[in-house]
């Protein structure tokens, strides 16, 4: 009988531990410049809900002019994003399926757009880069990364440099 009432503790600390374990280990977002004022920066999340923000340009400012280049970069910011905005974006990165998707979704064609990079790390080991600009890509892909600029908008970031 003890070792029944063993196993069952043991069966249930299990299922309590796998279901909080997530199948993506880091996602990264990063958008690099454009030909106007584009905000450049990236966006790194780990599986603790750990966010770093590396703020280059217009992030939070506006461009005045071709010289805020030349100015000092925004900074590096952390944050820890909420257990309902993180598993937001595992469901979305779930329902992109990315390791599915192609490894560029850049149209060539468009030259002035600002050129990005998904990068999502699986608890596996593995990885899926996908490079983006503007042009034509899946819905459930352009869900994904639109709702990873609205956690750089919507969360509270502490500045560490």
């Amino acid at each position: 009988m003890k070792y029944l009432f063993s196993l069952m503790v043991f069966l249930g600390l299990m299922s309590c531990t796998t279901s909080q374990v997530s199948k993506y280990s880091k996602i990264e977002y990063e958008v690099g410049p454009c030909f106007g004022f584009c905000p450049i920066f990236k966006i790194t999340i780990d599986s603790g809900r750990n966010a770093v923000l590396e703020a280059e340009h217009y992030n939070f400012s506006q461009g005045e002019g071709k010289s805020d280049l030349d100015k000092p970069r925004e900074g590096t910011f952390k944050s820890v994003i909420s257990k309902e905005d993180y598993q937001k974006l595992t469901t979305l990165t779930d329902a992109a399926d990315v390791k599915t998707l192609k490894d560029s979704y850049i149209d060539k064609r468009i030259m002035d757009a600002s050129k990005s990079n998904l990068r999502v790390f699986f608890s596996d080991g593995t990885k899926k880069d996908i490079a983006l600009s503007a042009g034509e890509k899946p819905e459930k892909l352009v869900a994904l990364y639109t709702f990873i600029n609205e956690l750089k908008k919507n969360q509270k970031w502490e500045k560490v440099k």
